[in-house]
């Protein structure tokens, strides 16, 4: 990988210089993803604690994704050299995409936790695809515009 000619692009949500954003959405993308095997649970077992786990994933997941999304959206409108990068464009409008889709999936729950066929299982497999797509987006930033990182030149 090629990194751009932008070196070091610092985070000003930040704490000691460890920027918040990706330390925030381990959680919600772990939540999330899990979300997906609990359905496969429910959906091969007919266990209702897995529709339970799911509609606890899918809450945790949202509200926890909206949560991290404050310190990008932050860096994003407050660092000019992050507001350049279509890339960090592409990421935020991803990211918003699927936490809209965690949020209507887990809203689909709330009256019904094991009413998971058709648009609870299809949201929770589009939207893990789409947390790939943003880590993919966000790995970019890092690694190819050390976006929040510090490089040494050798």
């Amino acid at each position: 990988m090629t990194r751009s000619k932008q070196r070091n692009i610092h985070s000003r949500i930040a704490i000691g210089g460890h920027p918040l954003h990706p330390t925030l959405i381990h959680f919600p993308v772990a939540a999330l993803m899990g979300l997906v095997a609990s359905d496969a649970g429910y959906l091969y077992s007919g266990d209702e604690f897995w529709a339970r786990a799911s509609l606890w994933l899918a809450g945790v997941g949202a509200l926890g994704g909206w949560f991290a999304s404050v310190a990008g959206v932050l860096d994003l409108v407050s660092v000019r050299s992050i507001r350049n990068l279509i890339t960090a464009w592409c990421h935020s409008i991803v990211a918003v995409m699927l936490l809209s889709m965690a949020t209507l999936n887990w809203f689909f729950r709330l009256g019904s936790p094991t009413d998971l066929l058709p648009w609870g299982f299809t949201l929770s497999v589009v939207t893990a695809g789409m947390i790939a797509l943003a880590g993919i987006l966000g790995g970019q930033l890092v690694y190819e515009h050390a976006v929040g990182v510090e490089v040494e030149d050798k």
